[in-house]
């Protein structure tokens, strides 16, 4: 694996790029304990769900390598897994990735728990073992996952584009290129202007094990040369955009400029003939089995105004982040943080020569600390204003009802989850059954 890395990982020792501080400085964080991964990721100094849920794997698989659950026993192995992971599901409810995981690692332990028939200190050790390979395997199955989203959701956009039909100016050759039309073979090929696109929050590297969701995307069309510019906003109230997007775009050097959340609009307005602006693309925390998305606040907004403007809306989202138990956006459960996200910021201080001075930061109050606040971490984008869903096994867009079906990119789900769900799942059908596994 190349390029930024948020998470680096070897048996037994897990590092975490301290996301807080960037894009000033560059700090990895040693996390030894499942209290650590815990609050790395309610501190937001890791973020994206799945960053999260490979951080709270791998913490738990950190302990077990060194055997602190002291067990004697495979059933207090069992139990003490199920016991973390639980405390480590706490750290961030909404992502539905780390209920994903927490529920294949319960049943991997406990599958190795029931198929053992060793001695009772190699049953532990069998079971601690499963465990650690399923985390690891979730490291790896991550990162082969945002290539796959990258690629389809780059053709996906490409396939949108319409030829040239006039002769292009040789100066000008640069906005464009030249490719075989979409589904043609051999036949001649035609010249397609160069996209621009918006992204939201910070869907790339530092948000996965490597490439990104949705800025994995704008990634790969950046590669294939399909991309002209992108365009990436703040993100408030954390700044996961300027912080984090921006850094790793101008680390890339993909053409991309930053700009303010309540700037969308006017982008739209202005630049999207110009710029050849084609599209919003954005990651999810959790999809519903409806397709109602729920994301970083602010993203709602975009796909209103991407609707307004004639400009496709995509969610990329790998398959572990659609939730088939929660019914639509409404059974999601939102997380409201700290109000002082809002009204209080930290920074490195900028010296009179505009030079940034890493050791010397500051905390600055930036609104009168008396007035109220209200600070919803996501919220939720209504299926309909949504045109494409990009996931490692393909695209999908609503059928001729104006819903999204799930059921033929992961049919064993589906037919575990929705078909059998009165049995697995009684009648709540919102989160995981893990207790008992």
């Amino acid at each position: 694996m190349t390029g930024l890395q948020a998470i680096k990982y070897s048996r037994g020792k897990l590092e975490v790029l301290d996301q807080l501080r960037l894009p000033h400085e560059f700090v990895y964080d040693g996390v030894s304990t499942c209290e650590e991964g815990f609050d790395c990721i309610k501190a937001m100094r890791v973020r994206g769900a799945p960053a999260i849920a490979i951080v709270a794997a791998l913490s738990l698989a950190v302990e077990l390598e060194a055997k602190k659950d002291g067990a004697e026993k495979r059933e207090d192995v069992v139990s003490y897994i199920n016991t973390r992971l639980d405390y480590l599901m706490d750290s961030r409810p909404t992502a539905v990735d780390l209920a994903n995981a927490i529920k294949l690692l319960k049943t991997k332990s406990h599958n190795a728990s029931s198929a053992s028939t060793s001695s009772p200190a190699e049953a532990c050790a069998e079971v601690r073992r499963a465990f650690i390979e399923a985390a690891e395997k979730i490291l790896e199955d991550d990162y082969t996952t945002n290539l796959a989203i990258g690629r389809y959701g780059a053709e996906y956009l490409r396939r949108q584009q319409m030829p040239v039909v006039t002769p292009v100016d040789e100066n000008d050759m640069l906005r464009y290129y030249t490719t075989s039309p979409p589904g043609t073979q051999g036949a001649p090929d035609s010249t397609y202007r160069k996209l621009s696109v918006l992204t939201h929050c910070n869907t790339g590297s530092l948000a996965t094990s490597g490439h990104g969701t949705a800025l994995g995307i704008i990634r790969s069309l950046h590669k294939m040369n399909y991309l002209s510019h992108a365009y990436c906003t703040e993100t408030r109230p954390y700044n996961q955009g300027s912080r984090l997007t921006a850094f790793e775009l101008v680390y890339e050097n993909i053409p991309s400029t930053l700009i303010t959340d309540s700037m969308a609009g006017a982008l739209f307005a202005r630049f999207k003939e110009e710029k050849n602006i084609s599209a919003v693309v954005v990651g999810a925390d959790r999809v519903a089995r409806n397709g109602d998305t729920a994301n970083k606040i602010g993203t709602y907004a975009l796909a209103v105004l991407a609707k307004h403007h004639g400009i496709k809306f995509v969610v990329a989202a790998p398959t572990t982040s659609i939730d088939l138990y929660t019914l639509s956006g409404s059974d999601i459960k939102i997380e409201d943080r700290a109000g002082i996200e809002l009204t209080q910021i930290t920074g490195a201080v900028v010296s009179k020569e505009g030079k940034v001075d890493i050791d010397d930061s500051k905390r600055v109050a930036i609104a009168d600390q008396r007035i109220n606040v209200w600070n919803p971490a996501f919220d939720v984008t209504p299926h309909e204003l949504i045109d494409a869903i990009i996931t490692e096994r393909g695209e999908l867009t609503r059928n001729s009802k104006g819903a999204f079906e799930f059921r033929h990119i992961m049919p064993e789900r589906w037919k575990e989850q929705v078909e059998g769900e009165k049995e697995v799942n009684g009648e709540e059908g919102m989160q995981f059954q893990m207790d008992g596994l």
